[in-house]
């Protein structure tokens, strides 16, 4: 009962989340400012959306060839056509479930390839890690290059005196997370750090690869991929056209970082991209019709290649 429970919230609460900010955000705009919004998505360059999901489009397919480094470290085949509709169906289950996508791609390449459940998942948490730092890197790269901006921006929404304590309350977390986890017997903990040792395995198998630094190169050609895809969404409207290197690393930040943690950004990409971008003097009207733009366009990618290797996925593998 309480698994069908936590099940369904983790289904209905990143959603419910999404509703709640296009209702806020939508419910603040007067009628005039509607239109204007309107008239963006309009007047958009869909020359540049294309393009834009064309370019989306190989960061998938690069992905897929990716992981074939992995799964052949440990042993193991998988066709890239397997791995690119594993991969597919992975983000399309991830507009669902959050983080299902994953269990979806190694139950997958062990259908179809035989490739042991474990293993295959275990290259993926591995693959999740090494993403997680160059995120953490590209944040890194925000402050440094919009360390004002990005001091404002937290600012306006964490008031000063708040934003310490929570400062002291997370180094305090920290100390005691820390002493915990070396001193602790619980079972939970004792559990919990032998989960840690095994996230640790996968991550040091990357580097234990006969092919780690293709693996690597690859990965940093993905995310580069991704920056890419939207340097070129900034040229669907006027107003982000203009923006610079480091305004459009620092949105692109932002927005990864709501793809990571909700339902795939659904509410919550254009609500944070057009709160950042108001920094960077673009009407909030402009931001907002920004976000949903990219953000929709790319979805739409994500369910269509999802639904396509739903289908060709058993009768390409057909024997």
């Amino acid at each position: 009962m309480k698994q069908q429970i936590s099940k369904w919230l983790s289904i209905l609460l990143p959603i419910l989340l999404g509703v709640f900010l296009t209702w806020y955000t939508y419910n603040k705009f007067t009628a005039d400012e509607i239109e204007i919004i309107k008239s963006k998505f309009k007047n958009a360059n869909y020359y540049y959306v294309v393009l834009a999901v064309f370019v989306g489009f190989l960061g998938n397919a690069l992905r897929a060839y990716r992981w074939k480094y992995m799964l052949d470290h440990l042993g193991y085949h998988s066709t890239f056509k397997n791995n690119f509709m594993a991969v597919n169906i992975g983000y399309l289950l991830n507009l669902t479930v959050p983080k299902s996508g994953e269990i979806s791609r190694a139950l997958i390449v062990k259908k179809y390839n035989d490739i042991p459940f474990d293993k295959g998942f275990g290259t993926i948490v591995a693959e999740r890690i090494i993403d997680m730092f160059f995120l953490l890197f590209f944040m890194l790269l925000a402050v440094v290059l919009q360390f004002k901006i990005v001091k404002q921006f937290i600012l306006d929404k964490i008031p000063l005196h708040l934003l310490m304590v929570i400062m002291v309350i997370g180094i305090v977390s920290f100390v005691a997370f820390i002493l915990v986890y070396n001193y602790s017997k619980l079972k939970i903990v004792l559990a919990f750090k032998q989960k840690i040792e095994g996230l640790k395995e996968g991550l040091m198998s990357i580097f234990h690869m006969k092919e780690k630094w293709t693996y690597l190169f690859q990965t940093v050609v993905i995310w580069v991929s991704y920056l890419i895809t939207y340097y070129v969404a900034t040229k669907v409207i006027p107003e982000t056209s203009v923006l610079s290197i480091g305004a459009i690393i620092t949105s692109f930040v932002v927005g990864s970082i709501a793809i990571a943690f909700t339902n795939s950004g659904f509410g919550s990409y254009p609500f944070l991209t057009s709160k950042v971008l108001l920094f960077y003097a673009i009407a909030e009207t402009a931001g907002n019709a920004f976000g949903w733009i990219i953000w929709t366009s790319q979805m739409l990618l994500v369910v269509i290649l999802g639904l396509l290797s739903f289908l060709l996925l058993p009768i390409l593998n057909r024997k």
